[in-house]
């Protein structure tokens, strides 16, 4: 889907601050990552759990789009942990 903007969080912004995520990086995975969970009864907007990597470290984004005005909204993103996350990054471990 194309969008005619993609706004930050609040949330998002601190987060990518204390974790030191580039928002470059987060637009990358956005644009090439994959969707590896949806949450489609989200409100306002439905929103993914999406994957990609950025210099081979995997990333997850949090990401809700608002079909009407086209907009996405990155929630919140974050390096995930390889405790919680399989090798593939992409699929929960079941603790």
């Amino acid at each position: 889907m194309e969008y005619k903007q993609i706004l930050f969080s609040g949330h998002a912004v601190r987060q990518m601050f204390g974790r030191g995520i580039q928002t470059a990086d987060v637009l990358a995975v956005i644009k090439n990552g994959r969707i590896i969970i949806e949450y489609l009864n989200d409100n306002p907007y439905p929103s993914c759990l999406m994957l990609g990597f950025v210099n081979c470290v995997p990333l997850h984004v949090v990401f809700a789009v608002d079909g009407e005005s086209q907009t996405g909204i990155v929630v919140t993103a974050y390096i995930p942990d390889i405790r919680l996350w399989s090798d593939d990054f992409g699929t929960r471990r079941i603790l």
